[in-house]
């Protein structure tokens, strides 16, 4: 047997009616797990509300970098409650996506007017 008679072979089962199905299937599978892949922040979207808003009631505006101060104050909150919930540390990459996540959930209060 020569690739050819097996290239060929293949390519006569893949234009088959169940072969374009199992192929459209296959490709739906995958986007419907890349489409319900949410952010890790996502999950503790509650509790990063709960740390910004205590972040900007405890530290006042008069502090030098506030507003660095309170990212750096939400995040270590954040961050125990995630350590807490997994049992171990966070990874760099956990930490950044938390942090990811603090600054979008901050933009959406203060756009909403709830800060």
């Amino acid at each position: 047997m020569n690739w050819t008679g097996v290239l060929s072979g293949l390519w006569a089962v893949v234009n088959s009616p169940a072969g374009i199905t199992l192929l459209a299937t296959a490709l739906l599978w995958l986007l419907g797990r890349l489409y319900a892949a949410k952010p890790l922040w996502q999950q503790y979207e509650g509790e990063i509300i709960s740390a910004v808003k205590w972040a900007e009631k405890e530290i006042p505006d008069e502090t030098p970098n506030a507003g660095l101060a309170r990212l750096d104050a939400a995040l270590k909150m954040v961050v125990a409650v995630y350590e807490q919930a997994r049992g171990r540390v966070a990874t760099a990459a956990e930490v950044a996506d938390l942090k990811n996540g603090i600054q979008v959930t901050h933009s959406e209060l203060e756009a909403a007017g709830t800060l």
